[in-house]
């Protein structure tokens, strides 16, 4: 532990800085796009439940379809420069909202085809990303890591809903949109600046391996190699599972809450901004305190005990009637507090256990496969959440959700999670 204490600064490291700062910037970007796309479809263009279910699945649909591929070419490409590509790719998809709505051709369609183009390069910024953590930060760190990008991005969320409610009461929808795009850039410059002696030697020696792996198997025995290496590990296995479970009923209420919020409970955009920045502030201290909890209860036990909260409180939002804004932002902004607060520990700890458990040569597609099992139900839980929403209505599609989302944890009950204390600084151990 001692000859460990240098690293252990990472405010200190100056590549990870870097990638704290363009995480950081990109997040607040995202959060004023995250309310202002819904709201553009629900205001400008009359989106009802199966508008707004073809919209989140156009976002998640490339999880599913791509993930697998991208995995395997991660792993063959220079990650960094996957990064930087993407930031810039996403912000010329995100300047073509304002451009159409400003010649008065904006249409679900084209809100549509920019999803599917940007959830396209989120897979492979998201599985680069993933797997380019550890070649800045040693192992034993990667809570510690996490733990600072992930207060990054709660601290984006609580300050990106209400300046962007507050932004599009002023203007319109389509023009907060530039920030986001705006923030890409910027997020890009950060990743350039990354230069190579910022990175550990793993990485370093990792870099060439995409040129030795391509003669020696194809992107399908790659991509077939990623399947076994997380099918075959039951910490990985049971943490998918869970996860995907989580998210299958996290994206049914999704598709609904807004529509609820706005339509039935007769929320304003500064309101529902309000409420969303309750939950951001949930997911703020529960990023500043995840470190000291995991070590006081174990990362396994971490795991295991906080993905339960998410349900329940989903399930509290469906019983919300309309006629007291106030209250209605307080009780919908403190679901979202205590399922951030949720969220983040969970996510914090279990995407750090999977990269601790991970080679570098296997990171591109653990990362990708697992994006692949666990984000490919968010389509589909959005497309259950569009049709129960239309034919049961908003307030039992929550209802339904929180249900399912209770019993997320029953997956890591088959595994060796909860006896996990520490972090793993092994490969990959089973």
């Amino acid at each position: 532990m001692p000859t460990a204490a240098p690293r252990r600064r990472l405010i200190n490291d100056p590549g990870f800085v870097r990638l704290w700062a363009a995480e950081t910037i990109s997040h607040l970007g995202s959060n004023f796009s995250a309310l202002a796309m819904p709201i553009v479809a629900i205001q400008l263009l009359n989106a009802g439940p199966m508008e707004i279910a073809v919209i989140n699945l156009a976002n998640t649909l490339p999880f599913l379809v791509i993930g697998l591929l991208v995995g395997a070419l991660i792993d063959r490409l220079p990650r960094r420069g996957v990064l930087i590509v993407a930031d810039l790719g996403r912000a010329v998809l995100l300047l073509t909202l304002p451009i159409a709505y400003a010649l008065g051709i904006l249409s679900i369609p084209q809100l549509v085809i920019v999803g599917i183009l940007l959830g396209t390069l989120t897979v492979f910024f998201d599985v680069a990303y993933q797997a380019y953590l550890p070649s800045l930060i040693p192992k034993e760190n990667l809570v510690e890591g996490n733990s600072k990008l992930e207060f990054s991005r709660s601290a984006a969320g609580l300050l990106g809903p209400s300046l962007a409610g507050a932004l599009i009461a002023l203007v319109k929808a389509p023009l907060a949109v530039v920030i986001d795009a705006m923030s890409y850039l910027i997020s890009a410059l950060f990743l350039f600046s990354i230069k190579p002696h910022h990175e550990s030697v793993a990485e370093q020696n990792d870099s060439a391996a995409p040129r030795r792996l391509t003669p020696r198997g194809s992107l399908r025995s790659d991509i077939v190699a990623g399947l076994r290496f997380v099918f075959s590990h039951p910490a990985l296995r049971t943490i998918g599972g869970a996860t995907a479970t989580s998210n299958l009923f996290g994206s049914m209420a999704g598709t609904v809450t807004l529509l609820f919020a706005y339509n039935e409970l007769g929320l304003s955009v500064a309101f529902i901004g309000f409420a969303a920045t309750l939950g951001s502030a949930g997911g703020l201290i529960s990023a500043v305190l995840a470190d000291k909890i995991s070590k006081r209860l174990g990362v396994g036990r971490t795991i295991v005990l906080t993905i339960p909260w998410t349900g329940p409180l989903v399930a509290v939002l469906a019983f919300c009637q309309p006629g007291n804004d106030a209250l209605n932002a307080l009780v919908i902004g403190g679901g979202f507090f205590a399922t951030a607060v949720s969220g983040t520990l969970y996510n914090i700890n279990q995407v750090s256990l999977r990269q601790a458990l991970t080679p570098p040569e296997m990171a591109g597609r653990m990362n990708a496969t697992m994006r692949w099992f666990v984000w490919g139900t968010l389509p589909i839980g959005s497309l259950i959440g569009g049709f129960l929403g239309t034919g049961l209505g908003l307030r039992e599609t929550l209802l339904i959700a929180g249900i399912g989302g209770t019993f997320a944890f029953v997956p890591l009950l088959f595994g060796p999670v909860w006896g996990i204390k520490e972090m793993p600084t092994g490969v990959a151990e089973k």
